[in-house]
């Protein structure tokens, strides 16, 4: 059991730098073509990687077709999609398009504070001193990100805050969104459905959007987005979830926006100034504070 929890922390830990690198190749996309939208990316990736899902859960012997025999669960099913895939996928890329992949996994990797503060307000979990600090030092974190250490100025756009604050968002609901499902269908399930259902409903939205270059590298980022950076991540991190803790996975994610960082520095020279470092080094830190859930620390406040 030891042994399957190390390899399975271990796959995480590449799932996690596998999505920073998929946001490192969207910027390159975005950067080849401006045929190529946050939208296209989008729904290719969720109808591709959905179908493939579908296809494993039905060779697994999940049997996906019978959680369309109820009509409760097509409902629910594209209620998660629409809420929870397209603010944590759509939004993301389109604050790579806006800035780059390191911006927007930083303000992404937010996300669990809006899960804390949903958590606090709806089920009475208790606020720890440790949560507290742990969001003052995140928030001046993204500060000094937005500013480059001139606190006269924004560096980063308005509209590059407002969809990495909706980005952040999206993570909590679909985190949140999921928890009731799963207790009816399994997680690739849900998974593979919502990715087809959202995809279609994009695709019938914008028809346009679906059109791509005929660069072959283009076509080469496209695919390595899907299978590298959606397929691989999210079959390893579901299945890790039978042998590893929430929490250490939440923790473990951390390597997401160091990779997309390190890789934005290194592929697109990026220049980060010290108070860039200091800025994203706090938002790890105070996202792997408020995921630390030490068993004897663990509290609660009964209704």
């Amino acid at each position: 059991m030891k042994q399957q929890k190390k390899l399975w922390i271990f796959l995480v830990i590449i799932s996690c730098n596998l999505w920073g690198i998929s946001g490192l190749c969207a910027k390159r996309v975005f950067d080849l073509s401006t045929q190529v939208s946050p939208i296209t990316i989008t729904q290719i990736r969720m109808l591709i990687s959905g179908l493939f899902l579908l296809l494993l859960a039905q060779l697994t012997g999940k049997k996906p077709i019978k959680i369309l025999y109820s009509r409760k669960n097509i409902i629910d099913i594209i209620l998660y999609g629409l809420f929870g895939l397209i603010p944590i996928q759509l939004f993301y890329f389109i604050v790579v398009q806006k800035s780059n992949a390191s911006i927007a996994t930083i303000l992404q990797f937010m996300g669990p504070f809006f899960i804390m503060f949903y958590m606090v307000a709806f089920e009475h979990q208790f606020l720890r001193r440790l949560d507290i600090v742990a969001a003052f030092v995140a928030f001046m974190g993204i500060i000094f990100i937005a500013t480059h250490g001139n606190f006269s100025k924004i560096s980063l756009s308005p509209e590059v805050l407002f969809w990495g604050f909706l980005s952040a968002l999206g993570v909590a609901t679909n985190t949140l969104i999921p928890r009731p499902l799963l207790k009816r269908m399994d997680s690739v399930t849900l998974i593979a459905w919502s990715m087809i259902a959202t995809g279609l409903m994009m695709l019938i939205a914008y028809p346009s959007q679906i059109l791509i270059p005929k660069d072959s590298r283009v076509i080469i980022l496209l695919v390595v987005i899907i299978i590298l950076g959606t397929i691989l991540p999210f079959y390893c991190m579901l299945n890790s979830l039978r042998y590893i803790k929430p929490s250490t996975a939440s923790i473990l994610d951390a390597f997401e926006p160091i990779s997309a960082t390190l890789g934005s520095v290194f592929v697109f020279n990026l220049t980060l100034k010290p108070i860039d470092w200091l800025g994203t080094i706090l938002v790890i830190l105070a996202v792997i504070a408020i995921c630390y859930q030490p068993k004897s620390k663990i509290k609660s406040i009964q209704k």
